[in-house]
């Protein structure tokens, strides 16, 4: 009997490198140094990083560098220009 891997499971594979990469982000930019007295603080505190920072003023490498707000701008005003 020959296995090969499944496409799926390649993807999987894709989807949780995503997932562990911002799991990891959370834990040092956030988690890591704080001390939350209930688990709804917690949670709430995580929410609000994940809303106001990570979505919008983090840097990305593969937005060359740039927070997604930052390359939407640019990426507006050229369209303008053109």
């Amino acid at each position: 009997m020959v296995c090969r891997q499944h496409e799926s499971f390649e993807r999987l594979l894709s989807v949780n490198a995503v997932a562990e990469s911002f799991f990891g982000y959370l834990k040092r930019e956030r988690c890591q140094w704080r001390h939350h007295q209930t688990r709804h603080e917690a949670q709430q505190d995580v929410l609000q990083y994940i809303a106001v920072f990570y979505n919008s003023q983090r840097l990305y490498s593969y937005l060359d560098y740039k927070s997604p707000n930052q390359y939407e701008a640019e990426y507006v005003k050229t369209m303008n220009v053109a």
